[in-house]
């Protein structure tokens, strides 16, 4: 059942990709789920239900709204399993992904990682990515962008997630970015307004 579907997602992917195609159409790096990454791809291809799980993640962000850091982990059956947001002001590196991985370990102590996706409002930093790989967790797809939030002076350590996937070679972790990132950015950009 489960080759079939990855089947049936990769010819679809394949036959998507030509009606993608326009002339003004952001070029995206995106990492797939098979393991090759392909910068030629135009607009981003998501999964069904990704927008919803992003949709979640925003939502989360409101827990805390001048740091819209949120996160949630989704097994394969699209049950979300953990979720959380940023908590630095209690501890600098309690951030939402952090937060997600910690509430996840606590209350799945025995789940497979590897069968997890990471849905997060902006790239995880390098501490999260850094986390992400140390537990194993397969897939992370993200909002809004480092240097998009390198651009209103949001503090970010200088190295995309995807480079530390690849450079994370004891496991495999596809990355992909650009999932309702205006929505995404708009969060961040209001944050800055917050006093």
């Amino acid at each position: 059942m489960q080759r079939r579907t990855l089947l049936q997602n990769l010819i679809s992917s394949v036959v998507a990709l030509p009606m993608l195609a326009s002339a003004d159409a952001k070029i995206i790096e995106y990492t797939s789920s098979f393991g090759y990454q392909d910068s030629r791809t135009t607009g981003v291809l998501t999964r069904p239900d990704e927008e919803s799980y992003m949709r979640r993640a925003i939502r989360l962000a409101g827990n805390n709204p001048k740091y819209p850091f949120a996160a949630l982990l989704v097994d394969q059956k699209g049950v979300v399993v953990a979720e959380g947001w940023n908590r630095s002001v209690h501890n600098p590196t309690w951030h939402g992904e952090m937060d997600a991985i910690n509430k996840c370990a606590a209350s799945h102590p025995k789940i497979d990682w590897t069968t997890l996706t990471l849905y997060t409002t902006a790239e995880p930093c390098a501490m999260c990515q850094g986390a992400v790989a140390w537990a194993g967790i397969s897939r992370v797809v993200f909002g809004s962008s480092i240097p998009f939030l390198k651009t209103l002076n949001w503090w970010a350590i200088d190295i995309r997630a995807e480079e530390i996937a690849r450079l994370s070679s004891f496991r495999k972790c596809s990355v992909s970015g650009g999932i309702l990132e205006d929505e995404c950015n708009k969060l961040f950009r209001t944050a800055l307004t917050i006093k």
